[in-house]
């Protein structure tokens, strides 16, 4: 009787894990940090290597070949108005200018590093952000900001794809 029970556990742990692992967790994070000496909110967003490299191909509607040697030479402009189209800031109600810097590779995921100008005090900052959802439904985008010393997290999906902090 226990030797079956073993058994049947062993069953139902290995099934368990199975299943597990065909459900992929798509998930990016963006840490937002304002700077008030140099008057810029500074972003950095960390995205899976292999998903940005979907959303762009079915972008560019070619194979792209990211962080590789193969890469295609117009991936950089790709994914400068690929992040300009998914990502949007309004800083007291007023859009601003996201400026795309650089990126690099670190292991399976791609850092990109933005700046956005800001000349006022923040008193709301509200963030808009569709990475990676048009090609993964479940894609959830962590932003995680810091301002005046004040840190709070957004959690946007696609269903939820924006909101509002108030400081």
């Amino acid at each position: 009787m226990i030797k079956m029970l073993r058994y049947g556990l062993l069953i139902v742990l290995f099934t368990g894990l199975s299943a597990m692992s065909l459900h992929k967790f798509y998930v990016s994070i963006f840490q937002m940090n304002y700077v008030p000496e140099k008057k810029t909110m500074q972003i950095t967003a960390r995205i899976f290597t292999d998903d940005l490299e979907k959303a762009l191909e079915k972008k560019s509607k070619k194979k792209i070949y990211l962080a590789t040697p193969k890469e295609a030479p117009e991936t950089e402009e790709l994914l400068k108005k690929y992040l300009a189209e998914k990502v949007r800031i309004k800083i007291n109600n007023t859009e601003k200018t996201i400026r795309f810097l650089g990126r690099e590779t670190e292991d399976d995921v791609v850092i990109c590093y933005l700046t956005v100008p800001v000349s006022e005090k923040i008193n709301t900052l509200e963030v808009y952000n569709t990475v990676l959802t048009e090609i993964f439904p479940d894609q959830q985008n962590i932003i995680h900001t810091s301002v005046n010393s004040n840190k709070k997290s957004l959690l946007l999906t696609n269903s939820k794809p924006k909101e509002l902090i108030e400081y």
